[in-house]
């Protein structure tokens, strides 16, 4: 009844559903006030697709949740507790991310503006409908490579010289294992206990046992045609397999959109070939939200495209 579909951004009012593997790729057109500005975005695991919006209200910028209601294909605001963003804000480059942990929203910001770094969070309960401050994580030094993600019942932040662990229970922060190979860590996911990630460039690959605190190296992508990426790779996870989507510009000084899929077994990345619009896209996070689609409810949709897929 539903096809998994990765979720990438045309514009600030256009979504594109792929699914490279099936040959599938369906883009949604909204009006402006339908979709919300996007800050954050996630999947949960009872596939509601959540998004954060920041708007100014009263002088400040309050933050507001979204879902996505599937059979109407719409973007719902959900009532809960006002909630503003932090007054370093305003004056540092930050990051905001929003993940699930058993059934449980986490928003957090990374600011990052030299000599130092801070990632705040604050817990959303669902219940309740109230927002909480969780514990932080202070660096002295500025971080130019991360990625953040959920895995189990924990939030992992990787970077190439720290790995920190979130435990809800306790709400704290532990030091684990970093995966000293790669330099600038730039996306991740996970599936079932592993972390998988890799760098700006393609050229590291490595995943990480969650229970084992072990990373090994995996084969990177071997880039053929010399390509050059122009816009950070993002991973994401179809069909309990890892994929990769990264845009890169050709000898002819021509961007081009390539999926790559991962075999554990050969260890080994295939191109999907896959042919997209001529359009830029981009990802809030660092990965590829994926969620399960009914796809008679996308197509009923006005404004709605269909692109097949070149083998």
């Amino acid at each position: 009844m539903t096809t998994e579909m990765a979720l990438l951004y045309r514009g600030p009012n256009e979504l594109l559903f792929m699914n490279p593997r099936e040959g599938k790729y369906i883009s949604c057109s909204y009006k402006p006030e339908d979709l919300p500005d996007v800050s954050a975005m996630t999947v949960t695991s009872d596939n509601d697709i959540c998004i954060l919006e920041t708007k100014e209200l009263e002088n400040e910028d309050q933050v507001s949740l979204f879902k996505y209601d599937h059979a109407k294909n719409v973007w719902e605001h959900e009532s809960m507790s006002s909630i503003s963003k932090y007054p370093e804000c305003y004056l540092k480059c930050c990051e905001e991310m929003l993940f699930e942990v058993d059934r449980t929203l986490y928003y957090l910001i990374l600011q990052d503006e030299g000599p130092l770094a801070l990632l705040q969070m604050r817990m959303y309960n669902q219940h309740t409908k109230q927002w909480q401050e969780c514990s932080q994580l202070q660096f002295d030094r500025t971080l130019y490579y991360v990625a953040t993600l959920s895995c189990g019942s924990h939030l992992y932040f990787i970077e190439s010289d720290e790995v920190h662990r979130y435990d809800p229970s306790q709400d704290k922060w532990s030091m684990r294992t970093p995966p000293s190979l790669i330099f600038s860590v730039c996306t991740a996911v996970a599936i079932g206990t592993m972390i998988f990630c890799t760098d700006v460039d393609f050229s590291q690959t490595m995943v990480y046992d969650t229970e084992s605190d072990h990373w090994q190296k995996l084969q990177s992508w071997s880039n053929p045609e010399n390509f050059d990426i122009n816009v950070r790779p993002s991973l994401f996870v179809l069909d309990n397999q890892l994929h990769i989507w990264l845009t890169c510009t050709n000898d002819d000084d021509e961007e081009e959109d390539h999926v790559y899929v991962y075999d554990r077994l050969s260890d080994a990345w295939t191109d999907l070939k896959v042919t997209l619009p001529d359009k830029e896209y981009y990802v809030h996070g660092r990965h590829c939200p994926v969620a399960r689609m009914y796809l008679p409810y996308l197509k009923g949709r006005k404004m709605i495209t269909s692109y097949g897929c070149k083998h």
